[in-house]
This record gives structure tokens, sequence and C-alpha cells, in this order.
């Protein structure tokens, strides 16, 4: 288990210690090379996004973030 995260919801975490215990293989459902490659994407994705996106529109959609989160 030291080469996965520790998830952060209680439930996933009793879970994994309920498998261990009963001696099967939590993880055995990921591929490992599909979960790198989709990793890769993600670093790359919000990259290439704000690349992309006018000085306009990242402004814009700032704005949209700080009223949801602050204009309640």
């Amino acid at each position: 288990m030291t080469d996965h995260k520790k998830p952060h919801d209680v439930n996933q975490l009793a879970k994994i210690l309920m498998d261990l215990t009963s001696g099967e293989d939590p993880y055995q459902g990921k591929n490992p090379m599909a979960v790198e490659l989709g990793r890769l994407g993600g670093q790359k994705g919000g990259k290439a996004r704000a690349e992309s996106l006018s000085s306009k529109r990242r402004k814009e959609i700032a704005k949209q973030a700080a009223n949801a989160r602050w204009g309640k």
C-alpha cells in the first residue's frame, strides 16, 4: 500500500482496509499504464486550456468562480 495514495474519504479507506485484512488486493482493478496515461492527460489539460483561452474569457471564468464561491 506504500505506492498508493491514502484516500481522503473515510468509506474508501475502510473498504481498502477490509480488502487488505481479508487478503484481497484492493488495487487489482486498475491498469497502471492506463492510470499513468490519464494522469498525464490531466497534467497537460489545464495548461493547454489556459493557453488557448483569451484574457477576456479567463477573466469571465474567474468572475463566475468567485461569484459561485463568495457571492451567496
